[in-house]
């Protein structure tokens, strides 16, 4: 996980690295890694029920397919798992041609807001509105 994390606080746009995770997924073209996939438990208790996964990261160095080709792989790693469900956001600004491209099912918008209350302060997300959630089934 210690590479995949330096990979994505080096290159991701939106998210620090991750706590922790399930698996991490890299693509490489011979000796460079061109981009990875991190996929671990729903940050969604209500989604944790044993049998679904969440790619908490996803992040290319811009090669074309890359992002295609690592969430394809991340589901085909869930469902030799034995996972029935593979879940991700994008933000509603990104088009999801990626995940359109391997496969993957736009099903709605989810979350966004603020989480922060008196009785448990937290620091705003960088990215408070909407976001759409895709699945892999």
């Amino acid at each position: 996980m210690t590479e995949a994390n330096t990979f994505v606080g080096q290159l991701h746009r939106n998210h620090a690295p991750v706590i922790g995770h399930k698996y991490s997924i890299a693509a490489s073209v011979d000796d460079d890694v061109i981009g990875v996939v991190i996929v671990g438990r729903p940050i969604s208790r209500h989604l944790d029920n044993g049998w679904t996964l969440e790619v908490t990261r996803c992040c290319t160095d811009g090669t074309k397919n890359v992002c295609s080709f690592l969430y394809g792989a991340a589901w085909r790693a869930a469902k030799s798992l034995g996972y029935k469900r593979l879940i991700t956001y994008t933000l509603q600004s990104e088009s999801g041609a990626s995940l359109r491209g391997a496969g993957w099912t736009l099903i709605g918008e989810a979350g966004g807001g603020n989480w922060n209350c008196k009785s448990r302060p937290r620091i705003d997300s960088q990215h408070p509105q909407r976001k759409l959630r895709w699945e892999a089934a």
